[in-house]
């Protein structure tokens, strides 16, 4: 199998507190792991002003980086339609803005109901949430289809790919991104799989979507997950990768509670050793 291409994802050392950890200084910690490249976290940007995302691109060359994706949150699953037309724009905005940082990849949601309540209720759930009254999760695919086909001349326009990601909602499960991903036939959408984000028995739900995959995000949890944890055997996540000949991106998602400094170190060499880099 080629080389894949390892890099982190800027939440690994950002896990939405008050204080971000700017892009740049991840760009240099990704340099002293000597990674190939930097998944940008639209949240924990300082701007979208031209000249902050120029700054970027510049620092990233400068460096020797590549970004390649940009992370972000949307969600399509709303019965009212200025609802879901409000996160259409803001897709459509975040692929011009991925297109002008350079990424070839955005990471997109499908949405969830939200009836579940807060995250770590939603976790307590394992992911599972019933519909609004009144609806079913038939509309709400229906939803989340019709607003990925409008954005997807968008994506073919500025060349980046719609990467949908197991991230729970319409997504928790495999049959239910397969869903979404069977209703198009576009080179501009494909799966990004989420390791950690299938909670019973990952591997088989992994290989059922590994051939549709356009990058995966490699969930580690060294000091314990910030919401919970999973013991993931990478070395079986490495073979049903090489399985399916994949050659995309691999992003590390530091999600554990041990300061990045330490344990996004310790996710390189894990994942490198997984993969036998």
């Amino acid at each position: 199998m080629t080389r894949l291409r390892l890099g982190t994802s800027t939440y690994s050392f950002w896990h939405f507190t008050p204080d971000k950890v700017p892009i740049e200084t991840v760009l240099r910690h990704a340099r002293a792991m000597d990674l190939d490249g930097v998944e940008v976290l639209h949240q924990q940007m300082a701007s979208e002003d031209r000249a902050y995302v120029n700054g970027l691109k510049r620092e990233a060359f400068a460096l020797g980086i590549d970004l390649y994706c940009l992370s972000i949150h949307q969600d399509f699953v709303w019965p009212e339609p200025e609802k879901r037309a409000e996160h259409v724009a803001h897709t459509l905005r975040c692929i011009d803005l991925a297109h002008d940082l350079g990424c070839s990849c955005i990471r997109l949601n499908s949405g969830r109901w939200g009836t579940a309540g807060s995250f770590d209720d939603l976790m307590a759930a394992r992911g599972i949430e019933t519909p609004l009254p009144g609806y079913s999760d038939d509309d709400a695919f229906g939803w989340c289809i019709e607003c990925i086909e409008q954005c997807l001349p968008r994506a073919a326009e500025q060349g980046v790919v719609l990467g949908l990601e197991n991230h729970w909602g319409l997504t928790f499960s495999a049959a239910g991104l397969a869903r979404i991903l069977d209703a198009f036939d576009s080179p501009w959408l494909a799966a990004i799989l989420d390791t950690g984000n299938f909670l019973e028995d990952p591997y088989p739900l992994l290989e059922q979507l590994a051939s549709r995959a356009i990058m995966v995000h490699a969930k580690t949890y060294f000091g314990g997950g910030e919401w919970y944890s999973l013991n993931l055997d990478y070395p079986r996540i490495a073979g049903i990768l090489r399985g399916v000949d994949f050659k995309g991106w691999v992003s590390i998602e530091m999600e554990g509670k041990e300061d990045a400094l330490s344990a996004v170190p310790k996710s390189v060499e894990l994942l490198r050793a997984a993969f036998d880099w």
